[in-house]
């Protein structure tokens, strides 16, 4: 615990001493940075709301700001898009490969960090965030829908999900999630796959644990959202859980980014 208070603090103090930053420059925290870019016109003052994009494994901040497609869709929906970046080749969550005994803490410390740091500097609307990432990044999703759900709008994890299996229970306040997933990815198969001493989580297993976890009941099922087929559930709160496929392998389209926050914003979560 001393420790992870330890980490936290110095994401603190490293961020008050960082200088600008950007979308070509490292917002430091700590030993750890992100990048941001705000909406194309934005007039610096009027709160924006903001989406936080998790790569995937050995990827990098610089590297999600580089995609033009990505910064678009975030700039025509009026938000904020920040990049994230691991502290190591992958994210350090729970049952990862190199990272089998961790609890996730130092990630989500990091995390918090970012948040707090991002929404000082910049005009961003704290209750308008959403979590959202492809592949490893999609994991990293879920565990923060699962274990910091208080800090987002709502997640939007793309073909990815927990390592191994679901935590047996998450923290409040129920998370609203759209699961968007290829019907016929191979890299991280919706059944699971092994990997070294452990395996990608069934994608079934996890919306089946937040449909309990959350009080979800089904209200749709097969819908038709352009090229993706959905399953809705939702509970007494209005909160939504969706699991939608397209056809296709492991790859990210920045059109399903973009119909995620439709979705999460029709829920009124945006």
């Amino acid at each position: 615990m001393i420790r992870h208070l330890t980490i936290a603090t110095a994401f603190v103090l490293g961020a008050g001493a960082a200088d600008a930053c950007g979308p070509d420059s490292d917002c430091m925290i700590g030993e750890r940075h992100y990048r941001i870019a705000m909406p194309e016109g934005h007039d610096g003052t009027t709160p924006v709301p903001a989406i936080v994009f998790s790569h995937g494994y050995r990827g990098t901040a610089s590297g999600v700001m580089r995609n033009g497609s990505l910064r678009g869709v975030a700039s025509d929906l009026g938000a904020a898009l920040i990049a994230v970046k691991s502290g190591d080749q992958g994210w350090a969550i729970p049952n990862a490969p190199r990272n089998m005994d961790t609890d996730g803490a130092e990630e989500f410390a990091y995390f918090r960090a970012v948040l707090d740091d991002a929404t000082a500097r910049f005009s961003i609307d704290p209750e308008r965030v959403m979590a959202t990432g492809f592949s490893a990044g999609g994991m990293m999703t879920w565990n923060l829908a699962c274990s910091m759900s208080d800090r987002f709008a709502g997640f939007v994890p793309v073909s990815g999900t927990f390592w191994l299996r679901p935590p047996e229970a998450c923290v409040a306040p129920v998370a609203n999630i759209i699961h968007i997933h290829g019907d016929r990815d191979t890299t991280v198969p919706l059944e699971g796959r092994p990997i070294g001493p452990t395996k990608q989580g069934e994608v079934g297993e996890a919306l089946a644990m937040y449909s309990d976890f959350g009080g979800f009941a089904p209200v749709s099922e097969g819908t038709q959202y352009g090229g993706l087929t959905c399953d809705a559930s939702a509970n007494d709160a209005g909160d939504v859980l969706k699991f939608c496929l397209f056809e296709g392998g492991h790859s990210f389209r920045t059109e399903h980014l973009r119909f995620g926050w439709e979705q999460l914003r029709e829920a009124g979560r945006l």
